[in-house]
């Protein structure tokens, strides 16, 4: 079984990176990626673990680029776990977190949504090599009672469009993909049917994309086939996992084990990760 989307505690799961590691054996999965939010820092911690409980790790990142002010997920893959010509990009990628969230914080405040900036902030701003967003809003408001869980803070606040929510500054997804192409990296697309944006593949490919997420939790069967089908017309790899982030109340807090890439795409996936 091999999963190759992730998160930790050290962005917005609720798992810290060795015990994610547990419970993904304890799920039966045999290959994983921990592929937090613009930061790197749980691959020492996850690789660790992986190596102790006999799994197969592969350290990946997900980063955020911004088309025509919405968000584009690319998730990276390495053959190693360094990638320094991506870590000046991701410091600025996690400051711009903090700077949002500041934001959204006021405009909460505003609507009489009061909440401490400081407690929000602080594992972040004391820890700069972790990551922040939306989701430890959500979970600071449900901790003050005003929602019952994240998704209800997504509908009712911080989703786009919603009274409290700021866009994202941030690099295209072309230059996202260059930069992880000059890490050493993969590039691949997340969830593209979340993304609903299929016009801009090409562009993307032409940017030097690799492959592209099929398998995931909020793609219905015949969604999966049309990436699939889209691949391989396009000779792109196809990548896949759970996108779990350990979160009770989340629409994705059980989908460990059950959301998992294909072995025969996995062996595609690391003979051109390793190449």
């Amino acid at each position: 079984m091999i999963d190759l989307h992730l998160h930790t505690s050290v962005s917005d799961g609720a798992l810290a990176p060795a015990a994610l590691v547990r419970v993904c054996r304890e799920a039966g999965l045999q290959v994983i990626s921990v592929t937090d939010h613009d930061t790197t820092t749980g691959w020492a911690e996850a690789a660790a673990a992986a190596s102790s409980m006999g799994l197969e790790f592969v350290p990946g990142v997900e980063i955020t680029a911004v088309l025509d002010d919405h968000d584009v997920h690319l998730l990276g893959y390495f053959p190693t776990m360094r990638a320094p010509m991506l870590e000046s990009f991701l410091d600025d990628q996690r400051r711009d977190r903090i700077r949002r969230v500041r934001e959204m914080l006021d405009r909460l405040g505003a609507l009489g949504l009061n909440l401490p900036h400081g407690s929000v902030l602080q594992d972040a701003e004391a820890s700069p090599r972790r990551s922040i967003g939306r989701p430890q809003i959500a979970d600071a408001m449900i901790a003050h009672g005003y929602v019952a869980d994240r998704n209800e803070a997504f509908d009712k606040y911080l989703g786009q469009g919603r009274p409290a929510f700021v866009p994202r500054h941030g690099a295209s997804p072309e230059e996202v993909i260059g930069l992880i192409t000059a890490a050493g990296g993969l590039p691949s697309l997340a969830h593209p049917g979340l993304l609903d944006r299929d016009e801009i593949i090409p562009a993307l490919i032409l940017a030097g994309l690799i492959a592209i997420e099929a398998f995931h939790p909020d793609h219905d069967p015949d969604t999966v086939r049309r990436y699939h089908r889209m691949a391989a017309r396009s000779r792109l790899i196809v990548t896949g996992g759970s996108d779990f982030h350990g979160v009770a109340g989340g629409h994705r807090e059980s989908t460990l084990g059950r959301v998992q890439l294909p072995r025969e795409d996995y062996d595609a996936f690391r003979e051109r990760l390793f190449s």
